[in-house]
């Protein structure tokens, strides 16, 4: 009930706020879907990434690229990206999950390296630094999305079906084996599960909806640039988890509200906006550790 009373609050943010207001809150929209994307692997896998953006930097240059460079409409362009999504979320997933804890930290971290670097290198494609532009947005049922307010509908009509989605998982069977792979990975093991292949799938899946957002990102601002893919594009991605609350459904929509808010309002004062956002990070460690969202219902449980 809460959930519908709050969806429907933020589907009149249109009537009752600018054009900025409502252009910040689709970008909130989309580090949130990003966020809640990476939490799969953090919160409820247990496995900690630091690629997380490149994802959503594959699918947003697949769908700029086969939609400016090889003519595709927008719906066309989006299904091709998400099968190159798809193809490197397999083929990274094989490789990272090798490892776990540091390990696997750090293979996230040069693979998505690598991507971020072929970005740079490969200009027949990516364009370079130039980056991709023109991007068409996408008519569904014939309705344009061109204006902010309409946009703005289709991604939180977007963003809610993946938060449902992911509710539906983490609450599933399968969620619940995939929770003791964290908690007890041998037990798990020794009880006759495939610890490698659940998170394996968790990993296909959470690649996926960093490619949605995506998709999200890249007709939002109609152009992409390497940038998108940077190791700071994550590390903001892991923030929002970790200040919001990992393993929670509502902790990465408000660390990615609170990184964006900060990103945007704190950069027209302070030159160095991540110094600001690193202080904010380090009160919520140390005044509420595990995260804004538990520790706020854990305040008012210890209020009542």
């Amino acid at each position: 009930m809460r959930a519908a009373l709050l969806l429907v609050a933020c589907a009149l943010l249109p009537v009752v706020g600018g054009d900025f207001y409502v252009n910040l809150a689709s970008q909130i929209l989309i580090a949130a879907l990003l966020a809640a994307s990476l939490n799969l692997l953090v919160g409820y896998a247990g496995l900690t990434s630091l690629g997380q953006a490149a994802f959503l930097g594959v699918a947003a240059y697949g769908c700029a690229w086969t939609g400016v460079k090889l003519g595709f409409s927008p719906a066309l362009a989006a299904a091709s990206a998400m099968v190159i999504t798809l193809s490197v979320s397999l083929l990274f997933g094989a490789i990272a999950l090798r490892a776990s804890g540091l390990g696997f930290l750090m293979i996230t971290l040069a693979m998505s390296q690598v991507v971020w670097g072929l970005t740079y290198r490969l200009v027949q494609i990516s364009n370079g630094d130039n980056g991709i532009s023109g991007i068409i947005r996408p008519h569904p049922l014939g309705l344009s999305l061109d204006q902010p307010a309409p946009f703005y509908w289709f991604t939180l009509g977007v963003v809610a079906c993946g938060l449902i989605f992911i509710a539906i998982f983490v609450r599933s069977a399968f969620g619940a084996t995939l929770a003791g792979t964290r908690d007890q990975p041998r037990r798990m093991a020794a009880l006759g599960h495939n610890v490698w292949r659940i998170r394996f799938i968790t990993y296909v899946i959470s690649g996926l909806l960093a490619g949605v957002a995506g998709l999200l990102f890249v007709w939002y601002n109609k152009f992409i640039h390497p940038s998108a893919l940077s190791m700071t594009a994550s590390a903001e991605a892991l923030l929002a988890v970790i200040a919001g609350g990992s393993g929670t459904l509502a902790g990465p929509v408000v660390g990615a509200a609170v990184v964006v808010l900060l990103k945007n309002y704190a950069s027209g004062y302070v030159e160095r906006w991540n110094m600001l956002l690193g202080f904010v990070f380090l009160l919520i460690v140390l005044f509420l550790p595990e995260g804004v969202v538990p520790g706020v219902m854990r305040l008012l449980r210890r209020g009542r």
